[in-house]
């Protein structure tokens, strides 16, 4: 649906952030580039400084801005799952490393793999949660290689949707895309519908490249993968205190890094990913669930709209431990102003806690009633003459029974007018105390349950998943992803260097 109801920035602000943009872009520029990102971006029309920092003129950033790819599809595995991210069309999915599972007594606990498979699972089927990015790291699998590749392995078993991995090593990608090949049936046919995107942190805030993520960006663009150009700057900390000053260098960044691509792929599709996040200044932690970050991710998807180009952000990341009251507060406040500032894809939106650094099962499922909420109010209300209801009014006041509890017009339109939760609850005192008084926790908690019992995708023909396992060292349990038992032969060669062999 299309927002855009909420504009913490005016015009005249936001030419002020580009103005500024492009001055830091000039007379700043970036350090740290790599040998290859340097040649692509000085062919392209950058300079360096004499302190060896990439310069980029602004005749150059606003040319790649007026050429840069628009209107990209981001494909799911079942194309009714594709994105249509551009204008002011708001897709809700998950994002981020946390690095412990929280359970619904509030207990945390380092992630595995096998949690990140159960998260695609439970996404999968969340009516309001449009796509999924890994959410959690696998501290189960501490090699950097195998982390990679069973990352994105286990997102794409999971889900039909479109997934967002992450690579710490340009080697780790190439093996990933053999296997998206494998399963999309081909390397044309990956290409002609990319269902995996590179969420890709090529800049340490501030206004330095990251050389690893730099040389990870290079092997996306070439190997036809889109990329989320995700500058991530703290306010306080890696970015100015001042809102402002915050957005206009994260602006700056992504600016740079699409430049970058374009220099390596005129036209290649790229996510403007201004994550501006934010620090409490006593501490100097970052505070995902406060009020500037909606500000801050509002105004970063206007200036995404500004530059009409397809824009990413965060909304959800709850300061709260646990799901309680001020998990489901914070995360509903930001997803309101957020989903309504025209931002096309809202990373983090659900399961999030402690900024950043856990993640629930039962919350992502809570999430799910808040976002479809959220979507709700970016529907707005539809003004026809039909929906003025002069007429209906008018029968059941002069003809009818005095209420329109059982008129047409309320039949025909329960379920397109208004959304009804999941695991929130609406019943009488009575009735719920009758029901056993269970509160929303602990009803969602039964909703992951039915659905991890339940629910077993099954998207990837076994013979393609068979042959990957024998190829690369999947650690996924294959009994885990199988509904009863019913398993395929494992043959996989599990040695950390079957996969290398191969590669080479």
């Amino acid at each position: 649906m299309s927002s855009g109801r909420y504009q913490p920035l005016s015009q005249t602000d936001t030419q002020q952030v580009h103005q500024t943009a492009l001055r830091l872009l000039a007379e700043v520029g970036l350090a740290d580039a790599t040998p290859s990102g340097v040649e692509y971006m000085l062919a392209a029309g950058c300079t360096l400084s004499e302190a060896g920092r990439v310069l980029f003129p602004r005749a150059l950033v606003e040319d790649t801005i007026a050429r840069a790819a628009r209107n990209f599809t981001l494909p799911g595995q079942d194309p009714r799952h594709d994105l249509e991210p551009w204008g002011k069309r708001a897709y809700f999915g998950t994002a981020g490393a946390a690095v412990n599972m929280v359970d619904q007594h509030g207990a945390y606990r380092e992630s595995t793999i096998q949690d990140l498979y159960d998260i695609g699972r439970i996404v999968d089927v969340m009516e309001h949660i449009h796509f999924f990015q890994r959410a959690v790291v696998p501290r189960d699998l501490p090699d950097p290689f195998e982390m990679d590749f069973n990352t994105c392995y286990a997102a794409v078993s999971s889900t039909t949707k479109h997934v967002g991995s992450s690579w710490v090593q340009p080697e780790h990608l190439e093996a990933s895309l053999q296997m998206l090949h494998a399963i999309a049936g081909g390397e044309q046919q990956w290409r002609e519908r990319p269902f995996v995107s590179q969420s890709n942190c090529f800049v340490v805030p501030p206004m330095k490249f990251a050389t690893d993520a730099c040389r990870c960006l290079e092997v996306a663009v070439r190997g036809g993968m889109p990329v989320l150009l995700l500058s991530a700057g703290q306010a306080g900390a890696t970015a100015p205190a001042a809102l402002a000053g915050a957005l206009a260098q994260e602006v700056a960044e992504v600016l740079a890094g699409l430049v970058y691509v374009n220099a390596i792929k005129p036209g290649h599709p790229a996510i403007f990913g201004t994550w501006c996040f934010v620090s409490d200044l006593r501490t100097g932690a970052m505070s995902g669930g406060s009020p500037e970050q909606a500000l801050l991710s509002s105004a970063a998807g206007q200036m995404a709209n500004f530059y009409n180009l397809t824009g990413g952000t965060a909304s959800g990341m709850t300061d709260s431990k646990v799901a309680d009251s001020q998990s489901g507060a914070e995360k509903a406040l930001n997803h309101a102003l957020v989903g309504n500032s025209g931002a096309n894809l809202i990373y983090e939106s659900a399961g999030m806690h402690a900024s950043l650094l856990g993640f629930s099962l039962e919350s992502l499922v809570i999430d799910n009633d808040i976002i479809g909420a959220a979507q709700r109010t970016i529907k707005g209300i539809e003004v026809t003459e039909e929906r003025l209801s002069f007429d209906t009014i008018r029968d059941v006041c002069l003809n009818g029974p005095g209420h329109f509890l059982g008129s047409d017009q309320t039949l025909q339109l329960m379920q397109s007018e208004y959304l009804y939760p999941t695991v929130g609850d609406r019943r009488s005192p009575n009735e719920w105390a009758e029901q056993g008084s269970q509160d929303v926790l602990q009803r969602a908690a039964t909703k992951v349950q039915e659905i991890l019992t339940q629910h077993f995708p099954t998207h990837i023909p076994e013979a393609v998943d068979a042959a990957i396992r024998r190829q690369f060292p999947v650690r996924l349990a294959r009994a885990s992803m199988v509904k009863g038992g019913n398993l395929i032969a494992d043959t996989a060669d599990t040695t950390p260097g079957a996969a290398r062999q191969v590669i080479a």
